[in-house]
Parts: C-alpha cells; structure tokens; sequence
C-alpha cells in the first residue's frame, strides 16, 4: 500500500499531523507547567517575603530565636506551607511544627538569602521523601543577616494537577489523529480515484482502444492531465488512422506494379519472344514497374532512417545553380505522360553552399513530381530561384487543381496524403522537409484550392570560396551515376 500514491499521501500527511500534534503537546505541557510552578512560587515567595519584611521593620534587636518564636505564633491559621527558620549554618532553629534540627540545609536559595536577596529552589526532598519548591528571605538586624526564613510547600499536587491536563491534552491530541486520519482517507480517495481512472484510460489505449475518453472531473493538474490524455488519445487515433491509410496506399502501390510485372511476365513467357513489338512493351512496361517500386522501397528506407532520426548528410562545396540546370535539362528532355512543361528561370551567378548533393536532388526531384502530377494536362509548371540575405528561395509553382484549406496545414505530415485521388504514399514532402531542415532550411507551401499551388525551399547559402566551376560540374555528374 505504501508504494502507491495513496499509501504514500497517507504516511506524509500522518508524519505532519504527528509531528505538528507532540509539538503542540509539548509546548502545553511546558505552558501549563510553568503556568502553575510560577503562581505557587510567586504565593510562597510573597508570604516569605511579607513575613521577613515585617519581622526586619519590627524586631530590630531582637534574638534569633525570639524572632522565629514570634513569627511561627504568628502565623496566619490557613498557612500550609512549612516555615523554618534558619540560623547562618543553615541549622533549623525551629519550623511551623516545633521541630528544631541540627542539619544543615544548603540549597540555593538558603546561599541566596545568606547573601541578603531573595532565592527560590525546587527539587527533590530526601527529608519528606516528595518533590518541594522552597522560597528564603533574609532576616535582618542593624543591617546585618542573622538568620532565614525559609517556606517551603510540596509540589506533588501540582505535578499530579499538570498531569492530569497533559492527560486531557493527549487524549485531544489522540483524537485530533484519528479525525485528521479519517480526513486523509477522504483527501486521498478525492485525488486518487481520478488518476486511477486515467490509469485506466491510458492502459485501455496502449491496447489500441481509441473510443475510451477521460472525464474531467476538477479544475486542476488532475483535469489538466485528463485534457492532455484526450489530445493525446486523439492525436493517437490520427496517427493509427493514418498509419492504416498509409498501410492501405502501399499496399496497392506494391500490388500495382507487381501486378503488371507480373501479367507482362506472364504474357511474355505464353506467347514466347517471337513478337519483337509485344517483347519491347512488355520490357519496357516490367522496367518502368521495377522503377516504380525502386522508388518505393526507397522511400520507405528513407521513412525508416527519418524515424529513427538516422538520415545523414554528406556535405560538400556545391553550387545549387548547376543542379537546378541540370534538372532543367532533365525534366525538359525526359517528359512526362501528362505533357506538363517546366520554364525555368534561374539567376546568372552561382549559388555556393554546403550541402548533400544527392538528398537536395531527392528533394526537388519529388516537388518537381508532385507538380507535374497535381498539374493539369499539357499545363506548365515554373521553377524560380532568388537570392535575398544570404539565403536563396527556389518556388516550384503550378496551375493545377491546389489543395483544400483542411489539407494545408497537414501537408507534409507522415502518413497524411491527403483528399486528392492522385496523392501518394504521403512520404515524399515528409522526408524532404526533414532533408532541407538538417540543411538549416525549411519548406514552405502555399496554395489556393481549384488554381494552383507554390511549393519554396528556402536553403542558406555560403560564404566561404568554393572548388571551382569544373569540380562541381565534376561533382554533379558523378552523383548521377
């Protein structure tokens, strides 16, 4: 039990209520006894003090033992103290019940009031076997001590009087426990019932239920924590959403061509080789399939390394004028199914950076698609690169069908493909944002549903001198290899 949160709110919140009830405990106890010592001494001392000063004022010249006579005749009836008087050795004279004694008695307020003040003792009484508070006053003649008076009382009733109240004091104390423990099981219950609920809440979602959903009950860190719990269960049902979709689109992506790789293979192997016509189709169809999945299966390693948070990057001097050339060329002579042309319009300087050559290729070779596949037939897309603050923006601009306001704000999130029929696995612009980011960059999408859609990579550009014009060109072949 002590290892759970009640158990342990439970042992923190009795450790304070003990803590907190011993010392207040204490302090009456030491209240209560000072209280009543200090009254009984200040009766004691003002009767010794008032008998001294009467017998000094009056019998001046008097004997010492003519003074003790007339001071125990004297004494009030209702007296219950034990009066002595004392000779300078501490010798009783004689005290209230006649009694004289050659003992002497040497506590310290018999010393006190040898020296002419007024001393106050309390202990132990070996005489009367009992604990006793005494007070002493000096008696004078002619301005000289020649004697104490001593009153001294028991100061048993008293202790048995504060243990009683300590007693009381307990036993309220007691009480005060068992009511704060009773309050710290309700306390408890209040502030763990709800974290059991979320518990199991949260477990019912580590088991793939997305349907279960946390009651906030308060306005505290418990209903906070309940709030957070829903966002996350339903930021958890996206993701599974779009993770299933994603398993879905693959599937048929890999099952497309396959299929085709497959009917070609088949037809080719029936029908023999005889056909040169049918025997070229079919190859070139299978060639074309197999680049397909190539490209599929690299972007799923490509997925894989951007979870993992393992994509590196290999940078070099490169010059980002000539890749965009070189794409240029690319997407001009090569062409594409739906007759969409690319202008390009590229400074005339160089655009020095550091960079992995191959990654920024994989990056705008996949906006440049995404352009060409959301573009309407025989239309045209537009590549413009710009220099501004050491920075170049390059714009993938198209007039095809945009995208829906909903689907912006996701575009680029794994698995989100979004509504369009032609969407692909939803990989593609996941890993090239995470690409141009470890290149210090970023990707920006704008677009308007029904007229086009303006995709910009926005990259740093270099300082430093770079290899010269020949090497990267160098550089630029090589990585197309």
């Amino acid at each position: 039990m002590l290892k759970s949160i009640r158990g342990r709110l439970l042992l923190q919140i009795g450790l304070l209520l003990l803590t907190i009830v011993v010392l207040l405990e204490m302090i009456f106890a030491a209240a209560v006894s000072t209280y009543y010592f200090d009254s009984a001494r200040q009766i004691v001392q003002s009767r010794a003090v008032t008998a001294a000063t009467l017998s000094n004022q009056f019998m001046e010249g008097y004997t010492l033992p003519e003074r003790a006579r007339y001071i125990l005749e004297n004494l009030v009836p209702s007296e219950s103290s034990r009066v002595e008087v004392l000779d300078l050795q501490g010798r009783t004279v004689v005290d209230s019940y006649g009694f004289s004694s050659s003992k002497r008695i040497r506590t310290a307020d018999v010393r006190i009031a040898q020296q002419g003040g007024v001393g106050s003792y309390s202990g132990y009484s070996n005489a009367f076997k009992q604990r006793i508070m005494a007070v002493s006053s000096p008696l004078v003649s002619y301005g000289e001590v020649i004697g104490t008076l001593r009153f001294s009382v028991s100061t048993e009733p008293l202790y048995d009087e504060v243990a009683k109240l300590v007693v009381w004091a307990i036993g309220i104390g007691a009480a005060v426990l068992l009511l704060g423990f009773g309050l710290s099981l309700i306390i408890a219950r209040q502030i763990v019932g709800p974290i059991k609920e979320l518990t199991v809440i949260s477990r019912k979602m580590a088991t793939g239920d997305f349907t279960a959903k946390a009651v906030r009950q308060n306005d505290d860190e418990v209903g906070t924590l309940a709030d957070s719990l829903n966002h996350m269960n339903e930021e958890l049902s996206k993701s599974e959403k779009m993770k299933n979709d994603f398993i879905s689109t693959v599937s048929h992506e890999l099952r497309t061509p396959l299929t085709s790789i497959k009917g070609w293979g088949e037809t080719l192997v029936v029908g023999g080789l005889d056909d040169d016509e049918t025997t070229l189709k079919g190859l070139s169809v299978i060639t074309n399939e197999t680049d397909r999945l190539i490209g599929l299966v690299e972007d799923l390693l490509d997925f894989s390394k951007y979870q993992a948070g393992e994509i590196k990057m290999r940078s070099v001097p490169v010059d980002l004028n000539l890749l965009l050339q070189q794409l240029d060329l690319q997407y001009s002579w090569a062409g594409n199914k739906r007759g969409v042309t690319l202008s390009t319009y590229l400074p005339d300087e160089p655009l020095p950076m550091h960079a992995d050559l191959n990654r920024l290729k994989q990056v705008f070779v996949n906006v440049l698609d995404n352009a060409i596949k959301f573009s309407d037939l025989n239309g045209e897309i537009r590549m413009t690169a710009s220099c501004e603050d050491l920075q170049v923006h390059v714009s993938v601009q198209d007039d095809g069908e945009g995208i829906p306001a909903e689907d912006l704000e996701r575009i680029g999130r794994r698995f989100y493909k979004g509504s369009s029929k032609m969407s692909g696995s939803g990989l593609g612009l996941a890993i090239s944002k995470e690409i141009v980011r470890l290149h210090g960059g970023r990707i920006k999408i704008e677009s308007e549903y029904g007229i086009g859609t303006t995709v910009t990579v926005t990259l740093p550009l270099a300082v430093e001198e770079f290899m010269s014009g020949s090497e990267v060109a160098t550089h630029l072949a090589s990585s197309d290899k």
